[in-house]
């Protein structure tokens, strides 16, 4: 009942992360980093702590009381998240929802899954499963088969944007995504892959914060919900920067204030897909108080997102006008990353 209780709040927190980008889409003559940087504070700032403190009413203090060593490199691991959260974005406008998430999530599930694992070897005293550990057990070589399914469902979605590339028109692109850009949106995606899983290791970084939750005697479901305060403050840092650059570079802050854009709307949609972005990590907070914050965990969330935001590419029409083989071609792709989700599962159990 737990397992199924965990798969099932990682799925919610999946549809959340999966569908969260399409509020943007309603959003009327305000330019990228203005609804960016708008939404984000809602996800970064506002909502993290109105949540802890639905949750865990101490939170403020546990993080008080923390070390200043643990509060840094979860911190650090936030802002280094921010970045790869940075790159989703333009991921997702130049590339669409249906490849922009495969590619990008594809790559952030496989580090999000290994790269612990391999910081448990530098650092055995913490007592965690290491690399070592799961080259030497079945169940560990299942889920490291799992990971490298992944990267080859990545190669596969990837192949498919490439056809889509020389099928279509720069019209019939842009019909469904406006700034197409299949080799600008690959090399961001990637880095933004590499970048997002970060948060993974934000987790891992602040766990003696959840442990603590724990201890005063806060409800376990909850308790990463402290850990995420501190990590969005990272994202936080290093998304306020960058759309502030950006922002004064094209002179963008005017948005607030042209009464030819519904500014009303805009900022109503905005808050709301910030708000559905910070509902994914509530839910994998809880998901990871029954599963663990391992492999299945991470790979089980970034599946769903995969699985939900193609579902919205279909729906936004991103793949008509092109031939079967390359629909084929997408559809198998996404088929191969969620048989990865299923591996990483049977290793995860054995």
């Amino acid at each position: 009942m737990q397992a199924i209780l965990g798969v099932l709040f990682h799925s919610l927190g999946g549809v959340a992360a999966g569908s969260f980008y399409m509020p943007y889409n309603k959003v009327k003559g305000w330019s990228w980093e203005t609804y960016w940087v708008v939404g984000g504070v809602m996800s970064w700032l506002i909502v993290p702590p109105i949540a802890a403190w639905l949750t865990v009413p101490g939170f403020a203090e546990i993080i008080a009381a923390s070390s200043n060593t643990i509060l840094l490199i979860t911190f650090v691991m936030g802002l280094l998240w921010g970045v790869g959260g940075l790159s989703y974005g333009l991921g997702v406008r130049y590339l669409g929802m249906s490849l922009g998430n495969s590619v990008v999530l594809g790559f952030c599930a496989a580090f999000g899954a290994i790269v612990p694992s391999i910081y448990y070897n530098i650092n055995p005293e913490a007592g965690k499963t290491s690399f070592t550990d799961m080259l030497a057990d079945s169940g560990g070589q299942v889920v490291l088969l799992g990971v490298l399914v992944c990267v080859l469902g990545i190669a596969i979605c990837g192949k498919a944007g490439v056809l889509k590339e020389k099928e279509l028109s720069d019209e019939e692109k842009k019909k469904s995504v406006s700034e197409f850009n299949l080799v600008k949106g690959l090399i961001v995606a990637v880095l933004s892959g590499i970048l997002s899983s970060f948060f993974s290791f934000g987790i891992e970084a602040g766990k003696p914060l959840a442990d603590a939750a724990v201890a005063a005697g806060f409800d376990h479901l909850y308790s990463n919900n402290v850990t995420f305060v501190v990590i969005l403050w990272g994202g936080l840092v290093s998304n306020l920067v960058w759309t502030t650059l950006l922002s004064i570079k094209n002179k963008s802050y005017k948005d607030f204030t042209n009464k030819s854009t519904p500014i009303s709307k805009n900022i109503m949609f905005s808050v709301l897909a910030g708000t559905i972005w910070f509902l994914q990590f509530f839910f994998y907070g809880m998901g990871e108080s029954k599963l663990g914050n391992g492999a299945s965990s991470w790979i089980l969330h970034m599946s769903t997102i995969i699985l939900t935001a193609n579902l919205w590419g279909v729906y936004r029409k991103e793949w008509t006008g092109v031939a079967k083989k390359t629909k084929y071609t997408i559809a198998g792709g996404i088929l191969v990353i969620l048989l990865s989700v299923v591996l990483v599962g049977i290793g995860n159990s054995i």
